[in-house]
């Protein structure tokens, strides 16, 4: 057993210590609060004028996809030259001896949710993972999480150069609509070999994981920069009453009252980086803290290799700067950044039974000069000074 003690602890449930104490019992927490039992037999680690947060969450990111320092050999991220290919699967791309694995986890990011690019309408599926293991299959947790679909610039302009579609926004809301309604139609043949298994089809990996969304065992993950296109993939979802997250969201702030009324999942980013194309004409470090105050559940990522991962806590900071409540902040990512990817019955809050991801700083999570002392994922201490 663990024990951290009389650590200034923000678990991110509502409920912080001045002066806590946090025990782990192998991977999970078992205890926390300001007067819990302590076993004699407990490794004692002393957080006196330390703060102690979970593990960061980034729930949008391409680690592992997009190797640190090489070009084309690093580069598995895009499958470009299909508009639709639901069935790759990021786990079969990830190397998990890319650099920036480390980098994330020395830096307080315990949990990933990476997956493919945003070339193809239907780009593949994303996983979520622990940044400690030596090959994927010990770091991932949750997969599939979520299908990757784009709108926008993206597909339009890869597919474009290929002179094949989708080279307008009408073309990629088609395609994405035919492959649902196929899905509906294997979904059908699905139900029907059950009862006849003489009538069962022929397996078909690409409608397997789109019948996965439309039984809303997984979300959409849906590239959206420009306020239409967030409108579009919402008009989708609601035609097809499936799950969706927004990714990027850029022009979202524009339209809140109506993320409001659709209940919708935001994640934000990368806010850290120019202006590459004309959808972020209207990107603004103001829009968490926008989109927070006006009642919407917000996330940030880094969409790494777009801003390298461990500056994920520093893009917070910055919208705290732009007008973003400070404990808001800290929760997109952590807490809502976990809900939003639906992991949060894991990580992004210290509480009973979770995993221990735990980070320890010597100043304010929020100050770019704060340093992680410690850092714990599932139980194991990953990094100590």
């Amino acid at each position: 057993m663990i024990l951290i003690k009389n650590g200034k602890i923000l678990t991110m449930n509502g409920k912080n210590y001045e002066r806590g104490h946090i025990l782990i019992d192998g991977k999970e927490i078992v205890d926390i609060g300001e007067d819990i039992e302590i076993p004699e037999d407990a490794e004692v680690i002393d957080a006196e004028g330390m703060w102690v947060m979970p593990g960061i969450v980034d729930p949008h990111c391409h680690i592992g996809l997009w190797e640190d320092g090489l070009g084309f050999e690093g580069s598995d991220g895009n499958e470009a030259i299909n508009p639709v290919t639901p069935e790759l699967r990021a786990i079969d791309g990830i190397n998990p001896e890319d650099n920036c694995f480390r980098e994330a986890r020395e830096n307080g990011i315990t949990t990933v949710v990476t997956g493919p690019g945003s070339a193809n309408v239907i780009g593949g599926q994303f996983a979520a993972l622990k940044t400690y293991g030596r090959r994927v299959d010990d770091m991932v947790f949750r997969e599939p999480l979520a299908l990757k679909v784009a709108f926008g610039e993206n597909p339009k302009t890869v597919y474009n150069g290929q002179r094949k579609s989708p080279s307008t926004r009408m073309a990629t809301a088609a395609i994405l609509r035919e492959n649902l309604i196929e899905a509906q139609e294997y979904k059908k043949k699905l139900e029907k070999g059950k009862k006849e298994p003489d009538k069962m089809p022929e397996r078909d990996l690409k409608m397997e994981i789109m019948v996965k969304v439309l039984n809303r065992e997984i979300p959409l993950k849906a590239h959206a920069h420009r306020a239409d296109d967030i409108l579009t993939a919402l008009r989708i979802a609601r035609e097809f009453d499936v799950d969706i997250t927004l990714e990027h969201c850029t022009e979202g702030h524009r339209i809140s009252d109506f993320l409001l009324e659709e209940n919708a999942k935001v994640i934000v980013g990368p806010l850290f980086s120019d202006r590459s194309k004309v959808e972020l004409k209207n990107m603004t470090f103001k829009a968490p803290g926008i989109l927070s105050k006006a009642g919407i559940k917000v996330a940030m990522m880094t969409d790494h290799p777009v801003i390298p991962i461990q500056y994920l806590p520093v893009c917070a900071a910055i919208a705290v700067k732009e007008g973003m409540d400070e404990m808001e902040a800290l929760k997109a990512i952590t807490i809502n950044a976990a809900e939003i990817t639906g992991v949060d019955d894991r990580v992004g809050s210290l509480e009973l039974g979770k995993d221990a991801d735990i980070v320890i700083y010597d100043g304010h999570p929020l100050d770019f000069r704060s340093k992680t002392v410690w850092v714990f994922i599932d139980g194991h201490a990953v990094k100590k000074t």
